[in-house]
């Protein structure tokens, strides 16, 4: 972040779905009355039965399942259904936070034992998972992350499969206008092919971008693109955090008068 794009913060878009409650960010709006708009840059996709079993996996070989989102668990018991498999009753399921876990709740009848709940972490989960080595664990996840090196598992020496359950791709945006916003907030890669896929003649000039994760910032600087704020550091763990300590110093900086 350079001062002479520190300019002064009015209006943000959040490249995610709207969430039906209120978040940091609403009240992040409230404070420095902003305009606050929410709009996913990228869609969720099925794979098909057909698609799923390209990959050679048996899911019912697994006794233990990793969930690191909603989404996640959404497809796993989604292909479950969709492949008429039965729910076996011993299956152990690992997840990286108590939202998830509770999550749980819309599909199995949730057994406190069988459920083994991180600190919003992978990393937290490993104790709880070298518990059961003897398992064979299954991590349902996207098309994006079938080929990113999972280094905490790949450490661990637990025996481990990625499932490749749903696809994430470029939204359609035809119907937004143009993404004419003091800050586009960013939170993963495929946020940013988006963007020029939807807007390929986009300049940033005076566009401030926030982007979470290295994955995203690296995709934004590959695009020839500034990352004016960039989550997480020592400092901000939280995208809302960041956004807070930059408008803030942005909209009281004094500027010369023209």
């Amino acid at each position: 972040m350079t001062i002479d794009r520190q300019k002064k913060v009015k209006s943000i878009l959040i490249s995610q779905p709207e969430p039906e409650n209120k978040t940091p960010y609403h009240s992040l709006a409230e404070k420095h009355k902003l305009k606050l708009h929410y709009r996913s840059f990228v869609q969720v996709d099925e794979l098909t039965t057909m698609e799923f079993r390209e990959q050679r996996i048996s899911l019912l070989n697994h006794d233990a399942v990793i969930f690191t989102s909603k989404n996640s668990m959404d497809h796993y018991f989604g292909m479950m259904e969709k492949l008429r498999l039965r729910i076996p009753d011993h299956t152990k399921y690992f997840c990286v936070s108590e939202a998830i876990a509770h999550y749980l709740q819309n599909f199995i009848v949730y057994r406190k034992r069988k459920v083994f709940t991180g600190e919003r972490t992978f990393a937290s989960l490993l104790p709880l998972m070298q518990k059961h080595k003897e398992s064979k664990f299954l991590l349902p996840c996207s098309d994006l992350l079938k080929g990113q090196t999972n280094k905490t598992m790949e450490e661990s020496g637990l025996d481990y499969t990625k499932a490749v359950m749903y696809k994430v791709v470029a939204a359609d945006l035809s119907d937004l206008s143009d993404v004419k916003y003091d800050v586009l907030v960013f939170f993963s890669p495929t946020g940013i092919t988006s963007l020029y896929e939807n807007f390929p003649d986009f300049v940033q000039e005076a566009t401030r971008i926030a982007a979470f994760g290295p994955t995203t910032i690296n995709a934004v600087k590959n695009n020839d693109l500034i990352a004016d704020i960039e989550v997480p550091n020592k400092k901000f763990p939280s995208m809302s955090m960041a956004l807070d300590d930059y408008i803030t110093k942005a909209n009281k900086r004094k500027r010369p008068k023209k």
